[in-house]
């Protein structure tokens, strides 16, 4: 009984010292992976693998056709959070373009409830620079709902004038104001 017990004992330490020196193993296999670079190196692994950022379109050397913008000062993309304000939003991704809102519905029709994806096609002022997609819901019950996608409507239509006229206005504000 006595040697029975022991052995446990043992076997348990055993287990412990395995496990120990296999996690300090690995530690030190990372850091042997991780060998000090040179400032040209780091920047070479930072640009492959699309980290950091580049000074290089400010100063003339542009070296892709994308143009990185913030958010604000992106007329189209003010003009369409200005005029969805009033709706709960689910997703807005400004490196993504896209806005989508979470069902809505007023309060006269609770059966019914629409839901808006706006898709920035172009950072210009243009109808085609954004693609609006409206999904419409109508439930029987809280378990019978369908979804259908409207096609071009009135509400599609009103919702892309007003983001254009409120882009130009935000625009020419900006460039009264340079």
């Amino acid at each position: 009984m006595f040697f029975d017990r022991s052995l446990k004992i043992f076997q348990l330490i055993l287990l412990g010292v395995f496990i120990f020196s296999v996690g300090c193993n690995k530690k030190n296999a990372d850091m042997d992976n991780k060998k000090p670079m040179s400032a040209k190196e780091k920047r070479r692994q930072n640009i492959e693998q699309g980290k950091g950022a580049s000074l290089g379109s400010l100063i003339g050397k542009a070296r892709g056709g994308t143009n990185y913008e913030f958010s604000s000062s992106n007329p189209m993309w003010r003009a369409s959070l200005e005029t969805l304000d009033f709706l709960p939003l689910a997703t807005v991704d400004y490196s993504g373009g896209v806005i989508i809102t979470d069902w809505y519905s007023d309060s006269n029709s609770s059966k019914e409830s629409l839901k808006i994806t706006i898709r920035f096609l172009s950072n210009e002022i243009r109808s085609d620079s954004i693609k609006i997609i409206i999904h419409k819901r109508n439930c029987v019950s809280s378990e019978n709902c369908t979804t259908n996608l409207l096609p071009d409507n009135q509400i599609k239509n009103e919702l892309r004038a007003t983001i254009l006229r409120k882009a130009s206005l935000f625009q020419k504000a900006a460039k009264n104001k340079k």
